[in-house]
């Protein structure tokens, strides 16, 4: 059994045994121990503030195997992009030329760079050890953040992005990075991913500041581009089926794509209920749920609940109070794992 969590400084260490297994690509994994610890102690003073207002805190969720204590995934909010280091990306822009002379018609794309300080909320920093990979963990991974967004709307911006990750293959190579990246940085893939971590100057320094026209780019780049990693297809289904879509812009480096969602439209914060506990019981026959406890510090799992329609109160396991830290008369969050069915018009 598993738990998704908030993080605490004891992580930091078996946190960072878990982010050294991944591969590239994952580019806010990409980090020094020194930016993890970093990061872990703003997250824990984000878990734990009172402003309700994004100004670009983590929030960093890990999952732990309760039996053995091991932390086997984690998932990230950035309640804000931007800012003092301003969020890249590349947008494709498609415009139709006429030549009145041969009586033609082209269409042209191209590249515009931007560069935004005032950004929306970004999810990331998605990633789940191979072997528990599977049994509705990495959607528990993704969706408890959801849960907490539904917890404090004021928290984040109301549009919220996730950059997917973009093809590559195992050594790194992106073709995508080969065709543009590497002339202007001459550097390999990893590196400037690992790079791009510690300061993002050198992309305003290096990248080219006139639109790139992808006519020019070979084939196998411009079949890569908004196309997602292998392993990155089901982390991209889930988050369509919640609604996100996909955008005109692309990731600088690796032409992976941006999908983004107006935050009150994403199904999983819709579907998100508050409730409180009215009584626990040692077994219960009811349908599998997202339930969470949001009490200083967040703790969700997978578990059986009640989903009353007059929202008298929910019924809970005992051992699902006991793992979530809550008894009789707390309020928890409770999730459906499906999205909402859209209502069919008469």
């Amino acid at each position: 059994m598993e738990i998704v969590r908030s993080v605490t400084m004891d992580d930091v260490g078996p946190l960072w045994e878990l982010i050294e297994q991944a591969t590239y690509g994952l580019t806010t994994l990409k980090i020094t121990p020194e930016q993890l610890r970093e990061r872990v102690e703003l997250s824990n003073f984000a878990f734990s503030r009172q402003t309700e207002k994004p100004s670009g805190e983590p929030y960093i969720f890990v999952m732990e195997d309760i039996a053995s204590g091991r932390l086997v995934g984690l998932s990230g909010i950035f309640s804000k992009t931007g800012g003092y280091e301003p969020f890249y990306s590349y947008r494709r822009v498609v415009e139709e030329n006429y030549c009145k002379l041969l009586d033609k018609r082209r269409t042209v794309e191209s590249l515009h760079l931007l560069k935004i300080h005032d950004g929306p909320t970004e999810i990331g920093s998605l990633f789940l050890s191979a072997d528990y990979r599977g049994h509705g963990r990495g959607k528990l991974l993704s969706l408890s953040r959801f849960a907490f967004m539904a917890a404090h709307p004021k928290r984040f911006a109301e549009e919220v992005i996730a950059e997917m990750r973009g093809v590559m293959d195992d050594e790194g190579n992106c073709p995508f990075w080969e065709a543009i990246g590497r002339h202007f940085f001459d550097m390999d893939f990893p590196q400037a991913d690992s790079l791009s971590t510690l300061n993002k100057r050198f992309i305003e320094d290096l990248m080219p500041k006139y639109p790139i026209y992808t006519a020019l780019l070979p084939a196998g780049a411009r079949q890569v581009m908004g196309e997602v990693h292998h392993q990155t297809r089901p982390a991209l289904a889930m988050l369509e089926a919640e609604g996100f879509h996909k955008t005109d812009m692309i990731d600088i480096f690796d032409g992976g794509p941006v999908v983004k969602c107006v935050r009150t439209e994403i199904d999983a914060v819709r579907r998100t209920w508050r409730g409180q506990v009215r009584e626990v019981v040692s077994q219960l026959e009811a349908p599998m749920q997202i339930v969470a406890a949001d009490r200083g510090t967040f703790r969700s799992m997978l578990a059986s609940a009640t989903n009353e329609e007059d929202k008298e109160g929910v019924v809970l396991e005992r051992t699902t109070a006991e793992i979530l830290q809550v008894q009789v008369g707390d309020s928890v969050l409770i999730m459906p794992l499906r999205p909402v069915e859209p209502q069919a018009v008469s």
